[in-house]
């Protein structure tokens, strides 16, 4: 797909966010959802999206949703890294096929790194096991600073 085009109601996070498909949730509001990467490149891979927002990419995406999105990236990896003190964390957002894009949703990804870890590239993970993704999520929530 390309940096244009119309929103697809009917892709993944589309239908995490109707509750059609299960995610593991590290916390929510009305404005933005924050839950486990099924397939993650590395333990605690968390993603960021907008509940409000049918941008597809960065650059369509509203400045005010951009803002909170930002903020509640922040206030995630700010918990990811408390609770799993990794080395460092990669933030990515990836804009169109050729960016690397494969859900057409908004999303950002936090990644924690590990200097003895190696990571699995974007979408060549395996699915992980729920109760470990449960497990993590639990432990990032609980690492929230309030909002």
């Amino acid at each position: 797909m390309s940096l244009t085009g119309t929103y697809d109601p009917a892709n993944i996070f589309a239908r995490i966010l109707v509750g059609e498909v299960p995610s593991v949730k590290v916390w929510e509001d009305t404005d933005v959802l924050a839950f486990m990467d099924a397939f993650p490149q590395a333990e605690g891979h968390v993603l960021v999206i907008s509940r409000t927002s049918k941008a597809r990419n960065l650059l369509e995406v509203e400045p005010e949703v951009l803002a909170r999105l930002t903020a509640a990236v922040q206030r995630t990896a700010r918990a990811v890294t408390k609770a799993l003190d990794p080395d460092g964390f990669n933030l990515m957002q990836l804009n169109g096929e050729a960016g690397g894009q494969t859900v057409f949703h908004l999303h950002f990804h936090i990644i924690p790194r590990w200097t003895d870890r190696p990571i699995a590239g974007h979408g060549q993970a395996a699915m992980a096991d729920v109760d470990q993704l449960r497990a993590l999520a639990a432990r990032i929530a609980a690492a929230l600073d309030p909002a």
